[in-house]
């Protein structure tokens, strides 16, 4: 075990030596030093990886250690460690992996740009925080790795400072996660409250603890209060409606990080940490019914935004909010490993779709409106064909990634009982035309029809939109040269990701969802909700699972939305424009978000300026300045007018004091016994 122990710590420490190194000695070492630093040190991750999930998943022996020990509070033990097993084996995998990917792939698309080393030492810094998240053992050190995705996250979608939009993105994107934070940390706090241990394993072993227990001075239930608390933080995180408004801001950041926090990592914390806790949840049918509906509230609603965007990588943000709905409803359904599944799929193509939007930002010069693209499927056709399948994969195309964890989930809340199931079920199964309507209407728009390029470009993900002037060209034409295929350097990670996308369904569901993969991973009270037993009643295997699907509602649900997208943007591109004048109210309602940034701005910014305003008035100039500090000055001044008074300058004056005050003294030493004991 001690062998396995010490051959995982090179998991998170690779990355963050490639990151110090890139960081720290980046101008010395020039920037092919910077990146190979960087991607030795991923690279180094996803091996070791590779080696600990086939250890763990074929042994069945989860590898947990305590490194070393933080601090101690009276006799408990705050540590560092990390538990290994087929939750975290698969999480490892699929963040290193995807990760590498994308270090491979920001060498072509950062070549230009003057932050170069910069960006490698902050993405490589990213990878070991959620490598550090997914490893640990107990909640202390899965909330240093909570929190060290959101401060690198601040710094990766604010790269570009010099832009006021990012400066606000990242701002914003910092904000509403503390918002998210406080909820995470009470949830903590009570567990630690409750239990007198961080560490999971005990935690999870005393849940039964908590049955009858109420939160002291109310009448909550105590482990609804504590999944509620933990869920919050996990809104936030992981972009579940109103939480969720940081997200899309978040494509100020470059293309690679829009696809590293989108696909395995920040946005998926949340996921992974219900599912870690799923003991706890297991316990409260309040809270999971919480995760039910706003998860589907999720998964529709921000859906139908992705449909009124003309920005291609927030049609792709948007798309991503959806799918976290999915999978935040397969969580309420107590399908957790299906939620994780989902994860694992959705990490390979949406991972694919943003780094293929990045190739068609570089072919077209960074232009990022798709109103001004169109035609591009002969111009760049590895883009192209790699764009398709993350797109086929993500509608839940028969036999694609997306279809075998998608539909999985559709199913699973068609089972559950709890309240809200019935809204749920219908937001997923609507969302699947949603989602391929706004999908396909990219496609269109993007590569299909007559070229609307060659005008002026308004450039926004391109390096020269910031201070430094300088564009990221991938060659040496310039923005009036006609669009072009990526270097190899961007496809071949498109290729990569492209293989798993189509593939890693057919292969995984048997195994992750219809066996024992995750047993003393994840808890699932079978008798209370039936889900995931359901499903396996039902399942024959992936082949005729596809083969089933051919007659059911989703897949015709998909089928129309990409015919709807074909005759609207193809066929009769009027039509959209009639709708949208004739449909003002409903196209303004999702142009402006459902106005939740404007909610935020005039209720919260503004309540938060008015107590800001009163604190500063009252607190700072009132208590502070007008009574503890002037307040303190005047006092000294008028104690010292009245003693002043005293200062004769009479010898015979002091000496009298000093009598006066001794006859005092002597006076309360002779008499205090007696009015001692008359008190008694």
């Amino acid at each position: 075990m001690a062998h396995w122990v010490n051959l995982c710590l090179w998991v998170p420490l690779a990355p963050l030596a490639g990151a110090v190194i890139a960081g720290l000695f980046g101008r010395t070492i020039g920037r092919r030093g910077a990146h190979s630093a960087a991607i030795l040190g991923v690279a180094i991750a996803t091996f070791v990886s590779a080696l600990v999930f086939q250890h763990v998943v074929l042994n069945r022996e989860p590898i947990e250690a305590n490194l070393y020990t933080w601090t101690r509070v009276g006799a408990v033990d705050l540590n560092v460690g990390f538990l290994i097993d087929t939750l975290t084996a698969t999480m490892m995998l699929v963040v290193s992996f995807v990760s590498l990917m994308i270090h491979i792939y920001t060498i072509g698309y950062m070549a230009d740009d003057p932050g170069y080393q910069r960006f490698f030492a902050y993405i490589a810094l990213f990878t070991f925080s959620m490598l550090m998240l997914v490893m640990a053992n107990n909640f202390l050190q899965l909330f240093f790795g909570w929190e060290a995705v959101g401060l690198v996250s601040y710094l990766l979608i604010g790269f570009w400072y010099e832009r006021p939009t990012a400066i606000y993105a990242s701002l914003k994107a910092f904000v509403v996660n503390r918002v998210g934070d406080f909820g995470f940390v009470l949830g903590i706090g009570l567990v630690f409250a409750h239990f007198g241990t961080l560490d999971y394993g005990q935690v999870f072993g005393a849940t039964g603890s908590l049955a009858g227990q109420v939160l002291p001075g109310t009448q909550w239930s105590l482990a609804t209060v504590i999944c509620i608390c933990l869920f919050i933080g996990a809104m936030a995180k992981s972009a579940q409606f109103p939480l969720h408004v940081w997200l899309p801001d978040s494509m100020e950041g470059p293309t690679p990080i829009s696809a590293l926090i989108h696909a395995a990592t920040m946005v998926t914390a949340g996921i992974f940490m219900v599912a870690r806790t799923s003991p706890l949840f297991e316990l409260s049918d309040t809270a999971l019914s919480m995760v039910l509906v706003l998860g589907a509230i999720t998964a529709l609603f921000m859906g139908l935004l992705g449909i009124v965007q003309n920005d291609i990588k927030r049609v792709i943000a948007y798309s991503t909010i959806s799918q976290l709905g999915y999978m935040a409803v397969a969580l309420g359904a107590s399908a957790y490993s299906v939620a994780i599944f989902h994860l694992m799929t959705h990490a390979f193509f949406k991972a694919l779709l943003f780094l293929a939007a990045g190739s068609v930002i570089i072919g077209m010069h960074h232009e990022q409106d798709m109103r001004k693209m169109g035609g591009l499927a002969r111009l760049m056709p590895v883009t192209y064909a790699t764009f398709l399948v993350g797109a086929l994969a993500l509608i839940g195309t028969p036999g694609f990634a997306g279809f075998y964890s998608k539909d999985s989930i559709i199913e699973a809340v068609g089972h559950s009982t709890l309240p809200g199931s019935g809204f749920a079920q219908f937001a997923v199964t609507a969302g699947v035309f949603v989602t391929a309507l706004y999908t396909f209407r990219m496609i269109f728009l993007v590569f299909h029809g007559q070229a609307r390029f060659g005008h002026a470009h308004d450039s926004h993900d391109a390096g020269h939109a910031h201070g430094a002037g300088q564009g990221h060209d991938h060659g040496s034409d310039g923005h009036d040269a006609p669009p072009h295929e990526s270097p190899w350097v961007v496809t071949l990670p498109l290729v990569a990701l492209a293989i798993p996308s189509v593939v890693i369904g057919y292969l995984c569901i048997d195994r992750m969802l219809y066996s024992d993969f995750f047993a003393g991973s994840i808890f699932v009270d079978r008798a209370a909700h039936p889900a995931m037993t359901a499903l396996a009643e039902e399942f024959r295997g992936p082949l005729e699972m596809a083969l089933q699907s051919w007659g059911s509602l989703p897949l015709w649900l998909a089928a129309a939305g990409v015919l709807a997208a074909w005759f609207l943007y193809l066929k009769r591109p009027d039509i959209p424009q009639a709708l949208r004048l004739r449909l003002s109210a409903v196209y303004a309602l999702l142009d402006n978000k459902y106005y939740l940034d404007r909610i935020n701005e005039v209720v919260f910014g503004a309540g938060a300026r008015l107590i800001g305003r009163g604190l500063w008035r009252g607190g700072d100039m009132a208590v502070i300045d007008g009574v503890a500090v002037n307040g303190s000055a005047r006092l000294v001044g008028w104690v010292a007018l009245l003693v002043r008074r005293a200062q004769t300058g009479y010898i015979y004056h002091y000496a009298f004091a000093m009598l006066l005050g001794v006859g005092v003294v002597l006076f309360l030493f002779l008499t205090w016994p007696y009015v001692l004991a008359a008190s008694r």
